[in-house]
C-alpha cells in the first residue's frame, strides 16, 4: 500500500510540474519570426530582381551578337567588293584607283576584325549570363 501510494504521488507530481511547465508562459519567438519572414521576402524580391536583370543582359547581348553578325556580314560582302573593283583597276592600269580600294580594303579588315572581337565578346557575355541566370534561379 505504501508503495502504491508513492507512486501515485510521484506519478501527481510529475504530472503537476509538466502541467506547470506548459502553462508557464514561454517567452515567444513571434517578433523574430515576423523580422525573419520580411527580411525573406526582400531577400526574395532581390533574388526576382536579380533574375530579370540577368534575362534583360541575356537578351541585349543576344541582340548585340546579331547586330554584330550582320555587321561582320556587310563587311564582307564590302570588303569582296572592294577587292573586285581593286582588281578592275589593276587590270584597267589605273593605280590610283586601285590604291583607293587598297585604302578601303584595309579599312574593312579592320571593321572586320573589330566586329569579330565584339561577337566574341558578346558569346562570352552570353555564357556567363546563362551561368549567372542558371545559380540565382537554382538558389545559390
Amino acid at each position: 500500500m505504501r508503495r502504491s501510494l508513492l507512486i501515485l504521488i510521484f506519478v501527481s507530481l510529475t504530472s503537476l510540474f509538466t502541467f506547470a511547465q506548459t502553462a508557464a508562459p514561454v517567452t515567444s519567438d513571434v517578433p523574430s519570426d515576423r523580422r525573419d519572414l520580411r527580411q525573406d521576402r526582400r531577400d526574395l524580391r532581390k533574388d526576382r530582381r536579380d533574375i530579370n536583370g540577368d534575362k534583360r543582359d541575356l537578351r541585349q547581348d543576344r541582340t548585340d551578337r546579331n547586330r554584330d553578325q550582320r555587321d561582320i556580314n556587310h563587311d564582307r560582302r564590302d570588303l569582296n567588293k572592294d577587292r573586285v573593283e581593286r582588281n578592275q583597276d589593276i587590270k584597267n592600269k589605273d593605280f590610283a584607283d586601285a590604291r583607293k580600294e587598297q585604302r578601303d580594303i584595309n579599312h574593312d579588315r579592320r571593321d572586320l576584325n573589330h566586329d569579330r572581337k565584339d561577337a566574341h565578346a558578346d558569346r562570352k557575355d552570353i555564357r556567363h549570363d546563362k551561368r549567372d541566370l542558371r545559380h540565382d534561379r537554382k538558389g545559390k
